[in-house]
């Protein structure tokens, strides 16, 4: 697969929504992660996590998809996480002020919005 062609896959697990992000998430694919991710968004039923260890790109609009979803979990008292964050993400997430809200580490992991 191209690095830059943009692919998800929902694992739907009997505890939680697994979704892995592969590729270049950015504008020309906001469309395709909207249609996926915003029903599982809405299921408070079961945690849902981002998995990004493939994740080879993320823009402005990727990174306002993320924090609506955290502001859409936390709403419905349900939990996010991000996982294997790659370190080029980690660093735009440092700079544009997001890890602040996307910090909290469990065993390796960017825990989101999780449940104190």
């Amino acid at each position: 697969m191209d690095q830059k062609q943009f692919h998800l896959v929902h694992d739907e697990q009997p505890d939680r929504h697994v979704v892995y992000i592969k590729g270049e998430l950015d504008l020309a694919a906001a469309e395709q992660f909207q249609h996926t991710v915003e029903p599982l968004a809405g299921d408070a039923s079961k945690p849902l996590v981002l998995r990004l260890e493939d994740l080879t790109y993320i823009d402005s609009t990727g990174i306002g998809m993320f924090v609506a979803l955290l502001k859409t979990r936390h709403q419905l008292g349900a939990p996010f996480a991000i996982e294997n964050v790659p370190p080029k993400v980690r660093r735009l997430f440092d700079l544009t002020g997001v890890s602040y809200f996307f910090s909290e580490m469990n065993d390796a992991s960017e825990r989101i919005g999780g449940q104190s």
